[in-house]
């Protein structure tokens, strides 16, 4: 069976998030126009103090306006993991995706 992702227990996992920034948009020409795919944002954890945690969201999810630090919710999160290799090491990214992300 393959893993295509994990759906987290958000509060256990990652307790409250608040908004960090904005990340990148992933863009792609499409008919001859710049067209965006993705959007993925920053966020702070206050169980996950090592690093920053990147949500990407769908281009339908819209571009997302919030204050530093405002507490915010993720609609139907899930992790994926990406796998690459430098020479004869493997690494793995976590990525954490949702369908939203709204104020809570």
């Amino acid at each position: 069976m393959e893993l295509k992702h994990v759906i987290p227990n958000m509060e256990k996992t990652f307790g409250i998030l608040e908004y960090a920034g904005e990340g990148k948009a992933e863009q792609r020409r499409i008919n001859g126009r710049q067209t965006i795919l993705s959007r993925s944002y920053n966020l702070y954890s206050t169980v996950q103090r090592a690093d920053d945690i990147v949500v990407v969201l769908p281009a339908e999810a819209g571009e997302k306006h919030f204050e530093s630090e405002d507490k915010i919710c993720l609609i139907n999160p899930k992790i994926t993991a990406e796998g690459y290799k430098i020479g004869n090491r493997g690494f793995t990214n976590y990525i954490m995706h949702a369908d939203d992300m709204v104020k809570a």
